[in-house]
């Protein structure tokens, strides 16, 4: 088996394996639109204050992706679904979450779970439909105790817990790993794993995406975020509308009392002075001038209620409360820059949960309120002097006709005195029921913030990614082999090509002689010009050229056994004898002599006779080569006891 099959099987084995005992990471994603907040009065509105407002509209998206991932936020949601509880089943390759499954719910108290101080775990076995066994270490003391009946409760040195019969889930499973978390620990790793992001710069769509194990999980904490998102904008919008009402309530009891004073003064003048109907000859002047007299009783009616708001604003108990924006004042700029203070007051409150004074969003927000608490103030001292030029001039016009009835007897003119100051309150108290009325219904009818424009659902496997980990894995199963190969090349110490020798040495290469795969070991032949021929005739040139013409010997050795030094002297022998040389061939590998059998010789006499004195003349020991007349051997012999 090649190593580059090798190194495929064990790269496709390793990424089947992860894959298999991995557990696989989902992204469950949500998308919801922010309904951009309705400004009373805005076709109204300066050029000045409408640019703040828009400025104020971009970067309120921008809050409201702090606010969803706010640990306020989240905390609510992890509460609210008890995900600081889980119900774990052990199988044979992976375990499973049941959450809301499990036959059996295990609970804190939030004031205990608050001051957990470690994670709790056991395990809980289920005996019988209602009994169960629990078994576990608990700060340090070992827990093991059945419950006949549930519920019951488990009183622990870290708090009690409870245990509820789930109803409508059968009992499944025999036995779940149970563990409890502190709600900080599972907020960390929720928002870590939450995200969101606006979908374009020009656009109020949020995207809203978590990275779970666990696609249930996903869908119910992105529904149950969005849920609790809603219900907290729709809780500010209400306290400003609870903060308006008391102001109205207030209004109304006060002008209620002064309503009834000015009543029973008029009844109590009427009946004292014995007055009866005006008299026909002033009905006309009376007539004339009565338009001139209202407009006096409604401009009275909105400068008192500016003076209250006035009021209201310059006392410092109300320096962090909304302002009262729906209460009849009739100047569009005032009531477009109440409702934008409102606004920004309730944004900076809930951006307070999550970020500091030193932020610079909260900055920018506060000099945003700061700047329109002055408009407001400017506004209303703006309101109040209008209020009062229209009052001079209509009580001036009134003057005009009043002049006609100066001979009316003084009774008369007191008695329109009382009766105006009545109007005046009458219609002030029914302005303000029906701002009350109006509040009530605004309390009513607040919709949520963020619309939903796609549920939460499954958008696909992120971790672990199948394609990418068997790219990796093919990759992989490439770089094993050139590992290999790269570190078996390094630890080779065989010289393989001629590169290796001229990397390590200086010596010569006389020429380089191919595998002969042939079973005759005389490869040489004369007339031959096969490659084998041609490189020992090199070889035979290289070496003649070489030695000179007085080196006449020439050794042919190697490291180890079978790397054909006896093939390479024999042929090379063959070649120069081919050359009419004479030539001698002497076997000098005592261990594994091979010349003999190479030629086929008889004999079995040779060096190792003549060096352990069985034969005295060493020219005895030489036999003619049986190829050429000129070519002699001297075989290595018997091998020797101990050849070294």
């Amino acid at each position: 088996m090649g190593v580059d099959c090798i190194g495929y099987r064990v790269g496709t084995g390793g990424a089947f394996v992860y894959l298999r005992y991995t557990t696989p990471i989902y992204k469950v994603s949500s998308s919801v639109v922010l309904k951009e907040e309705g400004r009373k009065g805005s076709s109204a509105m300066p050029g000045t204050l409408e640019e703040l407002a828009m400025m104020g509209s971009v970067s309120n998206v921008e809050n409201e992706l702090y606010i969803l991932k706010s640990r306020s936020l989240v905390r609510s949601v992890i509460n609210r679904l008890d995900l600081h509880t889980s119900y774990i089943v052990e199988g044979r390759i992976k375990s499973t979450d049941l959450y809301t499954q499990s036959p059996v719910i295990v609970d804190m108290a939030q004031s205990d779970l608050d001051k957990l101080s470690e994670t709790i775990r056991f395990e809980m076995q289920m005996t019988s439909a209602l009994s169960v066994h629990i078994r576990g270490l608990v700060a340090g003391k070992t827990i093991d105790t059945t419950f006949a009946q549930l519920p019951a409760v488990l009183m622990t040195d870290l708090g009690t817990i409870s245990f509820t019969r789930r109803p409508d889930v059968n009992v499944n499973y025999s036995l779940l790993y149970v563990s409890i978390e502190h709600p900080d620990a599972v907020i960390s790793t929720y928002r870590g794993n939450l995200e969101v992001a606006q979908a374009s710069k020009q656009a109020t769509v949020i995207n809203i995406s978590l990275n779970t194990p666990y696609r249930e999980k996903g869908k119910d904490f992105i529904n149950t975020l969005i849920e609790v998102y809603n219900n907290e904008a729709i809780e500010d919008k209400n306290q400003e509308a609870r903060n308006t009402q008391l102001f109205i309530e207030e209004r109304i009891a006060i002008i209620d009392k002064e309503l009834s004073t000015a009543e029973q003064n008029v009844e109590e003048y009427k009946r004292t002075e014995g007055l009866s109907d005006l008299q026909l000859n002033l009905q006309r002047d009376m007539q004339m001038g009565s338009q001139y007299e209202q407009r006096v009783v409604d401009v009275e009616t909105q400068l008192d209620v500016v003076n209250s708001l006035n009021s209201y604003l310059n006392s410092p108990a109300n320096s962090s409360k909304t302002i009262p924006s729906n209460i009849g004042i009739q100047d569009p700029t005032l009531s477009a820059t109440t409702s934008e203070y409102n606004r920004l007051l309730l944004e900076r409150e809930r951006l307070a949960q999550s970020m500091t004074d030193d932020n610079p969003a909260m900055k920018r927000l506060n000099e945003q309120i700061s700047g329109l608490r002055e408009s407001i103030s400017a506004s209303i001292s703006s309101v109040q002097q209008g209020l009062q030029i229209r009052r001079r001039d209509a009580r001036n016009q009134a003057s005009l006709f009043g002049g006609r009835v100066s001979a009316v007897p003084t009774q008369e003119r007191e008695f329109m005195e009382l009766s105006r100051e009545q109007q005046i309150k009458a219609s002030l108290f029914l302005m303000l029921l029906q701002k009350r009325e109006e509040n009530a219904l605004a309390l009513a009818a607040y919709a949520n913030k963020a619309k939903v424009l796609d549920e939460a659902a499954n958008a696909g496997q992120v971790a672990p990614r199948v394609m990418i980990v068997y790219l990796a894995a093919l990759l992989l199963g490439l770089l094993i082999p050139m590992g290999i190969i790269y570190v078996s090349d390094l630890l080779q110490y065989r010289i393989r090509t001629r590169g290796d020798i001229e990397r390590i040495t200086r010596v010569p290469i006389l020429s380089e002689v191919p595998r002969y795969e042939e079973g005759d070991n005389i490869a040489v032949l004369e007339n031959e010009t096969r490659a084998i021929d041609e490189s020992f005739r090199m070889l035979r040139t290289n070496l003649l050229l070489t030695l000179g013409a007085e080196n006449k010997v020439v050794a042919c050795t190697s490291t180890v056994s079978g790397e054909g030094k006896t093939f390479v002297a024999l042929n090379t022998a063959i070649s120069l004898a081919l050359l009419n040389k004479r030539v001698l061939l002497v076997g000098l590998d005592l261990r594994i002599p091979r010349i003999r059998e190479y030629m086929n010789l008889e004999t079995k006499d040779g060096i190792t006779s003549f060096l352990s004195g069985y034969e005295k003349d060493i020219e005895n020991l030489i036999v003619p080569s049986g190829i050429k007349d000129n070519f002699w051997v001297l075989p290595a012999g018997p091998i020797p006891p101990n050849p070294a």
